[in-house]
């Protein structure tokens, strides 16, 4: 159940950042919830994340992720396309992910 409720913790979260930036500096009301709201089911679901999954997974998957996912969304949304040094850095991100969950014997499988 851990990392389903990290599956949707990131989404969470990734749906309030994306928003960030739509709130206007929390000028618009519609935006300034999905924020506030987002990121509260966000941290509450990390909370019970951290009862089941190393806090170093647990976040070394929520940043890598949601770093990725930020991204796509901003360049969807708002045409922020990532250059050649982005796209690397965010493969090599995610690699790193990877490497940690897959072989790192300090993350308690």
């Amino acid at each position: 159940m851990g990392y389903f409720y990290l599956a949707i913790a990131i989404v969470a979260e990734v749906m309030a950042t994306t928003a960030l930036k739509a709130s206007d500096g929390f000028t618009k009301l519609g935006p300034s919830l999905v924020v506030l709201v987002g990121y509260a089911i966000a941290f509450y679901l990390l909370a019970l994340v951290l009862k089941t999954i190393p806090v170093g997974l647990a976040y070394a998957i929520w940043a890598g992720l949601g770093i990725v996912l930020v991204a796509l969304s901003a360049a969807l949304m708002y045409r922020q396309i990532p250059d050649l040094p982005g796209i690397i850095g965010m493969t090599l991100i995610v690699a790193g992910v990877v490497m940690i969950s897959a072989f790192s014997k300090t993350t308690g499988h």
